[in-house]
């Protein structure tokens, strides 16, 4: 039978929406916030030609930089402040939740709580600054070589000054980005970090979409595989909300109580498990794992000898590398289904849940309550994030492979797909919580008011 709680939120009508008056503060701060995201990405490095790069950049279009400019909204190809986006940070906040699973002393920062997790949030920005000045060191070191073969020259005063200041420049844009991440996360609505992502992707969409319809009309890409991208794109979507939303329940019960009427009455509930536990988190970890390594070596390509034993195996490397490739996917799928149980068992802990359950008095009918509930949980977990791993594998691969294949452009694939439709679902969420909360206050002020008629 349905809670109160329950037929509230299935009654709930965004009709309240105008009268919820810090709702639309968090709405409004959150978009104010994603245009100083987008004016950033227009605004070039120093000591660059925004239009020679432009040039550059069309004449080596595709391979895994593709995917770095998705990700950062097209800052990447016109070299901007926040050219590197918010990778560095999850790269590092990967390697921090990594230690903090091995190293006893930040195992035991972890378990602090509040103090603890600011502690570990300072590491990871530490780990941010430096990621941030490895890989902007390297990309202004290649962006001075970068078109030197054709006789185009990026930047306009290269030298020891120039990657002295892009370096600054980069570290301070992402450290910006990590600040007006945070800043939506506590003032607007959502994931700062996951929006900003988002943003990003969805930013190239109307000029994806005119290429795409323009490579229609001259011909250049078939109507036929417009039509089965169109569909592909819809049963991603369709798949990809099925999933999100799928969910294992297990029921728990309660000793019985005595009631007002004299009567004892069990209480019932359900623990909820998700399906994909992890989120959206592993592809992104994934992906900022492969991208470090290869911003790193296809930008120091440009810059080396190729008929040196080091410049051939940074070559070799790339082409092997490079967006749809077999060792690119294989790696890329290897990461996606590690990040899918690394993740899951950082935020979900079975030892944990069962010893809650067992200090208020739950149980799961026929489990014993303590470690044979928290070895059930666990053993139902794994088996559903099997599931998990290999759905987040497929919606990620197979639509890579086909783009790949097809020589379209990075936008659809997989992986931008399932973080754009898993951000807005979250948002979402997060506002009918609002509305939600918004509606139990103006009940609340009602029967206080009723109260003092009385």
């Amino acid at each position: 039978m349905a809670s109160r709680a329950d037929n509230l939120a299935s009654s709930l009508s965004f009709s309240n929406f105008s009268k919820a008056t810090e709702l639309k503060q968090r709405i409004w701060f959150t978009i104010g916030a994603l245009i100083v995201f987008r004016f950033l990405s227009f605004v070039p490095l120093p000591g660059v030609n925004p239009l020679i790069l432009g040039t550059l950049y069309d004449q080596t279009r595709g391979g895994i930089l593709d995917m770095f400019n998705m990700f950062s909204g097209g800052s990447l190809e016109r070299m901007s402040l926040i050219a590197l986006g918010v990778m560095p940070y999850i790269t590092a906040s990967i390697v921090i939740q990594l230690a903090a699973s091995l190293h006893p002393s930040l195992m035991a920062l972890k378990k602090e709580g509040e103090a603890g997790r600011k502690k570990l949030n300072q590491y990871t920005r530490y780990g941010t600054v430096f990621l941030c000045a490895i890989q902007g060191w390297f990309l202004a070191s290649g962006l001075e070589a970068y078109g030197a073969s054709s006789g185009l020259q990026a930047v306009v005063d290269p030298g020891i000054m120039f990657k002295v200041v892009a370096v600054i420049n980069l570290v301070g844009g992402t450290m910006f980005l990590l600040w007006l991440g945070e800043q939506i996360t506590a003032r607007g609505i959502g994931n700062g970090v996951s929006l900003i992502i988002m943003a990003g992707i969805v930013a190239q969409f109307p000029t994806f979409t005119a290429n795409l319809f323009e490579g229609g009309r001259t011909g250049s890409i078939s109507g036929v595989l417009i039509g089965g991208l169109i569909v592909m794109v819809v049963v991603l979507i369709l798949v990809i909300c099925f999933f999100e939303r799928a969910q294992r329940r297990l029921l728990i019960q309660y000793p019985k109580r005595a009631t007002q009427r004299g009567g004892m009455q069990a209480d019932r509930s359900h623990l909820p498990l998700k399906l994909n536990t992890a989120g959206v988190i592993p592809p992104i970890f994934a992906s900022s794992l492969l991208l470090l390594p290869l911003t790193i070596t296809q930008f120091a390509g440009n810059s080396v000898d190729t008929d040196s034993a080091w410049g051939s195996t940074i070559v070799t490397l790339n082409q092997y590398l490079a967006h749809g490739q077999p060792l690119y996917m294989l790696l890329y799928g290897l990461g996606i289904m590690f990040f899918c149980f690394f993740y899951t068992a950082v935020v979900f802990n079975p030892e944990d849940t069962a010893e809650n359950l067992k200090k208020n008095g739950g149980f799961i009918p026929g489990i014993r309550p303590g470690k044979r509930t928290a070895d059930y949980l666990d053993y139902v977990l794994t088996r559903i994030t099997v599931v998990g791993a290999i759905y987040l594998t497929a919606v990620c691969i197979i639509p890579e492979w086909g783009i790949a294949q097809t020589g379209l452009p990075l936008f659809l694939g997989g992986t931008s797909l399932l973080i754009v439709v898993n951000v807005t679902v979250d948002t979402i969420s997060q506002i009918q919580s609002h509305l939600l909360a918004h509606q139990y206050g103006d009940l609340i002020k009602k029967a206080k008011l009723k109260g003092r008629m009385r």
